[in-house]
């Protein structure tokens, strides 16, 4: 009789491939800043504290002065992020014996759909974030002219500061039509161009103004987000695996972590797979350099303030800050010159409504 022999594939290739799966599908989450978790584990109230640069500013010494006043010293201090672990993001499966033996092959095959479950919650948290961001600068009725207001979104983000690397405009559907058709911006004959099956590389339409240019069917069809990738902070971290679980395995590819767990319940005849990531998201905001025009001196704001990324709208009018705000005061983008499609107006000029 011959003996019948089984392969015996390692939990750790299989979820090595899974978080492989996982990242090609994912699409917005790969537009922000990634950052693995496995450093900060332990971390009090599930909460990690992200340190970014502190900011002083310059002061001039006269020259040749009668040395009556002293230099000026200023105090220096690093500013944390706190990013909060707020999701377990998880698809679990039964599989019966019947299923085991007859139905699902190999379990790569079930991982494939396990994988793409998580990312879909992985996206879903990501666009709440995105679409629930309190933007500074709204460009609105862009539809009559994309090439203009594109171009406003790339001079708000320069004036702002945000960084220049990584800018991306994440376009809803109704906007990625407008653009496609916009034959000034030239951007149809780049769909369909895309190398590799990620959903990112095919949701890519062109790069123009220093956007990579992205469509999303989940976030409002009618909007179009311009950022850097560092607006916005994704976290990622993998759960240990239970020592009395016998078969399963954590990795993490590209700073995304999955846990994959598989065992069996013999009350049910049935095997158990779970496929799970914990997930943080948060934006970024940012305390500011400008000029005092006035006195001749650089100042640092008081307050921290989102500057990394703008709102566009295919309809409705634009939005800016105040111009008495300190954020107008520093970086010089006010509603006392704001973009249309026929020119910079005042905000409050009705022509703008």
């Amino acid at each position: 009789m011959p003996t019948i022999q089984h392969q015996v594939v390692k939990p750790q290739k299989l979820v090595n491939t899974a978080v492989g799966m996982l990242e090609q599908e994912l699409l917005i989450p790969n537009l922000f800043q990634k950052q693995g978790v496995d450093q900060f584990k332990g971390a009090e109230n599930d909460t990690i504290s992200m340190k970014v640069e502190g900011i002083l500013p310059f002061h001039d010494y006269a020259w040749r002065n009668d040395r009556s006043s002293p230099i000026v010293f200023d105090e220096y201090a690093e500013r944390t992020i706190a990013v909060t672990f707020g999701g377990n993001v998880y698809s679990a499966v039964k599989l019966t014996d019947e299923q085991n033996d007859f139905d699902i092959d190999n379990w790569s095959k079930l991982l494939r759909p396990q994988s793409k479950a998580v990312a879909r919650g992985l996206q879903r948290r990501a666009v709440n974030l995105l679409t629930g961001q309190t933007y500074n600068v709204t460009i609105g009725n862009s539809q009559q002219n994309l090439r203009g207001a594109l171009i406003e979104a790339r001079r708000v983000l320069n004036a702002f500061h945000a960084p220049k690397e990584g800018r991306y405009l994440l376009v809803g559907t109704e906007f990625e039509s407008a653009l496609l058709n916009d034959d000034k911006l030239n951007l149809a004959q780049n769909v369909g161009d895309s190398e590799a099956e990620s959903a990112l590389r095919t949701a890519s339409i062109g790069d123009r103004m220093g956007f990579r240019i992205v469509v999303d069917q989940t976030i409002p069809a009618d909007a179009a987000y311009a950022f850097a990738s560092s607006a916005f902070i994704f976290l990622s971290g993998a759960p240990s695996v239970p020592q009395s679980v016998p078969y399963g395995a954590t990795t993490s590819f590209e700073n995304i972590a999955l846990r994959w767990v598989r065992d069996y319940d013999p009350l049910y005849m049935q095997d158990r797979s779970v496929v799970n990531t914990y997930a943080g998201f948060r934006s970024v905001t940012d305390v500011l350099v400008g000029w005092d025009n006035a006195n001749e001196k650089e100042i640092v704001s008081t307050g921290e303030h989102f500057v990394r990324g703008i709102k566009l709208t295919l309809d409705g009018s634009s939005n800016y800050p105040a111009a008495a705000s300190e954020l107008a005061t520093i970086t010089g983008v006010s509603d006392a010159k704001v973009w249309t499609p026929t020119g910079m107006k005042a905000e409050t000029d009705p022509a703008n409504a």
